[in-house]
């Protein structure tokens, strides 16, 4: 089933790029990569009730396995999964006069699985524009906050978020980027920018508890070489 979802996630973007009367399969690939990825995350929250954030620093860095099916005229097609290792969480900017600071790490494991596009050299060496773009499950295998010394969150609103780890471990949402491909003799060098947007909470949000809306998103800047098991 979501086998099938894919390729038509894959086959309706790819059809995009061509008028309806030029919608046929030009050429057919079998091209697997695999390779390694690495960058950092800018991630913050979308948090209900709001509090003033900066961008938490994180590191990013995994696995890429992509597969390269067909070609459509001058849009090449396929699918890219990920598994990486992702700390996200927040950073408070807090203006009550007490010079109080804090944030927040929290780490995942992320699994990706993205609908590639990419324009541009087709075969041998050259560059490449490549799209990203599909759905993004993880899982919270560890948290830490940190704060000041001395600390005071008293006379502070929100503050439930202070000792609070998340009640929620799964989380899933959307991901996109876009960036360029250089191919050479000795693989395929892959620099992107991204975007992810959380659909899930990680705290509880009933009517009883203090937050109604707790949701990560991030922009991350990867760096991904790749190199091919299968031309």
């Amino acid at each position: 089933m979501m086998k099938r979802l894919y390729i038509l996630i894959i086959t309706g973007l790819c059809l995009l790029g061509a008028s309806p009367a030029q919608a046929q399969l030009q050429d057919q690939r079998s091209n697997l990569s695999i390779g390694v990825n690495g960058g950092v995350n800018f991630s913050s929250i979308s948090i209900t009730p709001s509090f003033k954030q900066g961008k938490q620093v994180g590191p990013a860095f995994g696995l890429t396995v992509r597969y390269i099916g067909e070609k459509y005229f001058k849009m090449i097609c396929g699918i890219q999964g990920e598994v990486n290792f992702s700390q996200r969480g927040w950073k408070e900017v807090i203006e009550d006069g007490t010079g109080d600071t804090y944030h927040r790490s929290m780490s995942y494991i992320e699994i990706p699985l993205l609908a590639h596009l990419a324009f541009g050299k087709d075969k041998g060496n050259g560059v490449r524009f490549v799209l990203n773009l599909g759905p993004q499950v993880g899982y919270l295998i560890g948290e830490k906050e940190t704060m000041s010394d001395p600390w005071d969150p008293s006379g502070r609103t929100p503050n439930e978020q202070y000792g609070k780890m998340a009640d929620r471990k799964f989380d899933y949402g959307i991901v996109g980027g876009g960036g360029m491909e250089v191919r050479t003799g000795i693989g395929h060098f892959v620099l992107e920018a991204r975007y992810y947007f959380g659909l899930s909470d990680f705290y509880n949000n009933s009517k009883k508890d203090p937050f109604s809306r707790s949701a990560h998103s991030y922009i991350g800047a990867r760096l991904t070489y790749l190199f091919d098991l299968k031309k």
